[in-house]
């Protein structure tokens, strides 16, 4: 099984090394348009196999996507982060411009795999990923979902002083702060959270998780990358295994939640053909009204993606 990873910034390579620590692929091909990157951080991986004992073998190349073909998943982390005096516009346009490059490369070379996409801003990257791309929605999905409960459990096992392992949660929506966390699927060894957590409290760290990346800015000066792309590659894990997981992914909604022609996080089953079910929860009102805002905010995002290529 093989597996590519384009960009071996923090996220890739750390995406990388979860996915060789955890032996889910024979090979995991890590590129990079940085002369030598890419290189060497996969021979670092490589070089503490022995000590971590594990025989997935890395490989770094630099922008030669012949080295990427017959991947059977790919995940895509290229793209800049946001910078000072940037406007949305200018970002959209910038790692559009990288992840159309990169997907049509992807296609070329691999026509068969599962794309997953992690640059950002996520919801239009996965957008654009999938048009380029003209494969079926259920083989270009966006990841945001998972790292988002991850933040979401993380912050409640904090609160219950409890094993995260216990948690089970769901989030929808947009990845941002239009994120539609939820606490009626939320769940700690089968109890319900509102069980365990006053309403005022659970309130804060819902708050917190959808600012939970700007938190870490903030304490940072740049963007996170553990979670990021450990969360990456847990969902290339259920793909190569097939393990049918319900997890929340960035995908094409064509009619599910009363939503067509947008793309929004929602629960999924996840396996061998990437989404190999969509997952319609029963929402109440005030959910609803929440996704609602979610798809107003990533629609108006899709335009402007639209109003560039057009202008192109």
């Amino acid at each position: 099984m093989k597996i590519t990873v384009v960009g071996a910034g923090n996220v890739g390579a750390t995406c990388a090394d979860v996915l060789a620590y955890k032996e889910i692929g024979n090979q995991v091909v890590l590129l990079d348009i940085k002369e030598g990157i890419a290189e060497g951080k996969a021979l670092d991986i490589w070089q503490k196999a022995p000590i971590d004992l594990y025989d997935t073998r890395t490989i770094g190349v630099t922008n030669d996507y012949s080295r990427t073909a017959d991947s059977d998943v790919v995940v895509i982390t290229s793209g800049l982060p946001r910078k000072p005096g940037m406007s949305r516009d200018d970002l959209i346009s910038t790692n559009a411009n990288i992840v159309r490059s990169v997907t049509e490369n992807v296609v070329k070379h691999s026509p068969n795999a599962i794309i997953i996409v992690v640059s950002n801003p996520l919801d239009v990257m996965t957008y654009c990923a999938h048009i380029t791309s003209k494969m079926p929605r259920t083989r270009v999905m966006g990841m945001a979902g998972i790292l988002d409960t991850a933040r979401y459990r993380a912050f409640l096992a904090d609160e219950i002083n409890c094993s995260p392992k216990d948690i089970q949660a769901m989030l929808m929506g947009g990845h941002g702060d239009t994120m539609v966390p939820l606490p009626r699927y939320t769940t700690v060894g089968g109890i319900p959270v509102t069980e365990l957590v006053a309403k005022d409290k659970l309130d804060a760290i819902v708050n917190r998780t959808i600012n939970g990346g700007g938190e870490l800015v903030k304490l940072m000066g740049t963007s996170a990358w553990y979670a990021p792309g450990s969360a990456a590659a847990q969902m290339v894990e259920a793909i190569v295994k097939d393990q049918r997981r319900i997890f929340p992914v960035c995908l094409k909604l064509e009619g599910e939640y009363d939503i067509d022609n947008c793309y929004l996080g929602a629960p999924v089953v996840l396996g061998k053909n990437g989404i190999e079910k969509i997952i319609e929860l029963k929402l109440n009102d005030e959910e609803k009204a929440l996704l609602e805002v979610s798809r107003q905010k990533v629609t108006e995002v899709m335009q402007v993606l639209d109003n560039i290529v057009e202008k192109s």
